[in-house]
């Protein structure tokens, strides 16, 4: 066996505590083996179910297939397979060489499995929606060369499968989500200590970055972001312009610890913060509390989102800049990747809404206050446990705004 480099891995027991789930599903489902296709999109998101069932991963060019029978050797396909993938993980022995060909050596191992005839699934075949992938995340030219190879073969989406076993996290999933959001709340320090007047917003951002990876984050990580006087809306990147007293930088921070992604959300003003910004905090403050209190087993997605217009209206003040503020829910599950369930002011999917809450599911929980006249957004967020007596943060942090 290769030597391993000194990564932070999971144990074999995690291992085999996953593998026995999914195969658990695939008996239910009679499906024969489950094919997880090659795709490093949204940030690697959608090699998170790769990565999930073989520790290979890791990296934005880590293009990695899998092949999960429902018996024997599960067997991870990749380019520059050997010299990579047995150094850094103890779980998958069977790796194989793609040489960028993936359809054509998932083919080969199906053909050792004698799958000619049978059940085969495909996750993010694109018959059942992801949680933001309704196309699906599977290449055209690997179906292609699936179908092509097994015409007699039933393809199925086996999504559901990897969906289901991903909501609830072990022990050893939260302990690497709460290391995840140690990484996230450092760089929001950083992010806090380089923002001044005069300062590029794109070398804050950069403080930002180099914060993560500092202390232990892969790359790359969903980080959108944006600045200026009164932002809405946050921005892919941050863009070339000088900040100024006053500023506001608002952005959605993760880090990637063995692949797994807490997130956080934190507003952080330039020297002084917006008076109107301070009552809608408060507001915020009040139903992010009431929402965390209610994530405990059996509610719907559905409700926490009604609960949320609910507690606004309550939390509200009377008068003054937060008078008759209205708040949303954006609330989405954290772990191997863009983990679901999902409800934010677009993502309503009935699919998603009607998902009922189980101990141990993990999310980032950000609600929104927004101004009664739509001008000012106020958004703060946190990953967050479900438990019997409700969210359990992660972070550590003051719930309010920043200010450098």
């Amino acid at each position: 066996m290769a030597e391993l480099y000194p990564y932070p891995r999971f144990s074999l027991a995690e291992r085999d505590r996953r593998w026995k789930a999914v195969r658990q599903l695939m008996r239910k489902e009679r499906i024969d083996v489950i094919v997880s296709p090659q795709n490093t999109g949204h940030s690697t998101d959608f090699q998170a179910n790769t990565r999930y069932l073989t520790h290979c991963g890791g990296g934005g060019d880590s293009d990695v297939a899998a092949v999960f029978p429902l018996e024997g050797e599960v067997t991870a396909i990749a380019t520059s397979a050997a010299p990579r993938w047995p150094t850094v993980q103890e779980w998958t022995k069977d790796v194989r060489e793609a040489r960028r060909n993936y359809g054509r050596v998932i083919v080969e191992r199906l053909s050792e499995l004698k799958a000619e005839r049978g059940r085969i699934g495909i996750t993010g075949l694109g018959d059942v929606e992801g949680t933001r992938t309704p196309e699906g995340t599977i290449l055209y030219g690997t179906w292609k060369q699936i179908r092509e190879a097994f015409p007699k073969a039933e393809l199925v989406d086996a999504t559901p499968i990897l969906t289901e076993v991903r909501y609830v996290k072990s022990q050893e999933e939260i302990v690497v989500l709460t290391k995840s959001m140690e990484i996230v709340e450092l760089a929001y320090q950083a992010e806090i200590e380089a923002a001044r007047p005069g300062v590029k917003d794109w070398e804050v951002w950069a403080a930002t970055q180099y914060a993560l990876m500092r202390n232990g984050s892969e790359i790359p990580v969903h980080c959108n972001w944006v600045s200026g006087k009164n932002p809405k809306r946050t921005l892919t990147r941050p863009s070339m312009r000088i900040l100024e007293r006053g500023d506001l930088i608002i952005n959605e921070i993760e880090a990637s610890w063995i692949g797994y992604r807490a997130q956080g959300v934190q507003p952080v003003f330039v020297e002084v913060a917006d008076p109107v910004h301070q009552e809608l905090i408060k507001v915020q403050r009040e139903v992010f509390n009431r929402v965390c209190a209610s994530l405990k087993p059996g509610i719907t997605v559905k409700e926490l989102a009604e609960l949320t217009q609910k507690a606004g209206a309550e939390a509200g003040p009377k008068s003054g800049p937060a008078a008759g503020a209205m708040t949303e829910l954006t609330m989405h599950g954290r772990g191997a990747g863009d983990d679901g369930p999902i409800v934010t002011s677009h993502a309503r999917s009935p699919r998603q809404l009607g998902v009922a809450l189980r101990e141990n599911m993990v999310f980032i929980c950000k609600p929104s206050a927004i101004s009664a006249d739509g001008n000012y957004v106020c958004t703060w967020g946190d990953t967050v446990v479900v438990t019997a007596r409700g969210g359990r943060r992660l972070g550590k942090r003051a719930h309010d705004l920043a200010v450098s």
